[in-house]
């Protein structure tokens, strides 16, 4: 008997399912690698089948609300993730085509034993959508910023930016990369152009990163322009020595030791450590690594400068992380807001007089930003604001407050390029 013979497509569709289902049970999203699916061309279709899914999911939301009277079936393995996934090609995806959608979702379902009985509503529920693709497809982006962030975000930042975010999260992040050393011909081998200071980005690409020009020689490390934006500031003396907190996988710890200064990386997470270090390594770059938490941390002697990159809501990432304003709640920011608060709290225990404390999230949330400075310099006595200068950021001064907090979001294009940048927050202080 002649072993049955899969239906062409249904296997990047069944582990794309699988992926997208994790991610809506509150995984963090990470792209399919070859060891997941190893024809180069299924995992780039499955991936962007799951990132489309994604980046639509408010307007998905919507249709789904539209299409399923009863709502979305209880217990129902992996239907839901398979009709997001064909939903997104059938609306969002007209060049894939609608009877691969229609078809490999109704296969796929059948796959799955606590999906299967719902096979003939798969197929119902698809053929609607086809036959109002058109109208779905012109939902509004609005739908696209859930209301739990969209009125905090309108009203700090206004409705030209919001524009801007909704754009942002559907077009994705390029890839920027700090360079070790400036060098011209590296910049052209990796197609890439300069963006501010020693950051460079790759608008396409064809390869992995590990296969670019210079990676394998150190030269370069990836870091969104935003990112790289805080270890810029400290401005202390080359020699000074300085307390990187929260420190893996390493990207501000690299460019504090080009800098010239003495660096102490710290992080509770032993893996992200290890990683860390593999990050340093292909560098040819050295620290003093320690592995502890960053809220209780007592140095031997204070440190003349100290980063802090707090952990937060992470809501500046969606470019990247389109899922994750999804998972994040009101109750998750105030979370995180009493961690950063303990955290400041002991970086200022752990700085010298005089020294430099610099403060940053990857968050969009005030809560997390400009409210913490006002918390800090009303619970930390002798510690006073550093304002900014614009002339510290040539090529996005409009990133500096009047106040001089350095403010970034996804809308905003660094040194006029296209691609946008995360979402992320910085002040800078002095220990008197």
């Amino acid at each position: 008997m002649k072993p049955k013979i899969e239906p062409a497509g249904l296997k990047l569709r069944l582990v794309a399912a699988q992926r997208l289902k994790a991610v809506l049970a509150g995984e963090n999203f990470s792209a399919l690698t070859a060891a997941d699916l190893a024809d180069g061309r299924d995992r780039a279709l499955a991936n962007r089948l799951i990132t489309t899914a994604l980046r639509r999911q408010g307007q998905l939301n919507f249709i789904i609300h539209a299409l399923l009277d009863k709502g979305m079936p209880g217990k129902s393995g992996t239907f839901e993730a398979v009709l997001r996934l064909s939903l997104a090609q059938l609306v969002f995806l007209p060049d894939l085509g609608a009877h691969s959608a229609l078809f490999l979702a109704v296969e796929a379902v059948k796959r799955d034993p606590k999906a299967r009985h719902l096979a003939g509503l798969t197929n119902a529920v698809l053929r609607s959508a086809q036959a109002n693709s058109a109208k779905f497809s012109m939902l509004s982006d609005d739908l696209l910023i859930p209301e739990t962030f969209g009125d905090t975000w309108l009203e700090a930042y206004g409705e030209e930016a919001i524009a801007g975010f909704s754009g942002a999260l559907l077009a994705g992040a390029p890839l920027d990369l700090t360079l070790k050393d400036t060098d011209s011909d590296l910049i052209d081998s990796l197609g890439a152009e300069p963006v501010i200071a020693d950051t460079v980005r790759i608008e396409q690409r064809d390869r992995p990163v590990e296969a670019l020009p210079g990676y394998s020689e150190g030269r370069w490390w990836v870091q969104d322009t935003a990112s790289a934006i805080p270890a810029r500031l400290l401005g202390l003396a080359a020699g000074s020595r300085v307390l990187d907190l929260c420190a893996a996988p390493g990207g501000k710890t690299a460019q504090l030791i080009k800098a010239g200064y003495q660096v102490t990386a710290l992080d509770s997470d032993a893996r992200r450590m290890e990683r860390l270090k593999e990050n340093l390594t292909r560098l040819d770059y050295s620290a003093e690594l320690v592995t502890a938490d960053a809220g209780t941390y007592a140095p031997t002697s204070p440190y003349k400068g100290v980063l802090l990159d707090a952990p937060c809501s992470a809501t500046g990432t969606f470019r990247r992380h389109p899922e994750v304003v999804w998972h994040r709640s009101v109750a998750d920011v105030a979370g995180r807001v009493r961690l950063q608060r303990a955290l400041l709290s002991n970086a200022f225990r752990c700085l010298d007089a005089g020294g430099v404390l610099i403060y940053c999230v990857c968050s969009l949330e005030p809560a997390e930003g400009e409210s913490q400075v006002e918390w800090a310099l009303q619970n930390l006595p002798g510690l006073e604001l550093w304002p900014v200068e614009k002339t510290e950021l040539a090529g996005l001064e409009s990133a500096v407050t009047d106040k001089g907090l350095v403010r970034t979001h996804p809308g905003m294009a660094p040194g006029g390029r296209d691609g946008g940048m995360d979402g992320f927050f910085v002040a800078r202080f002095r220990r008197r």
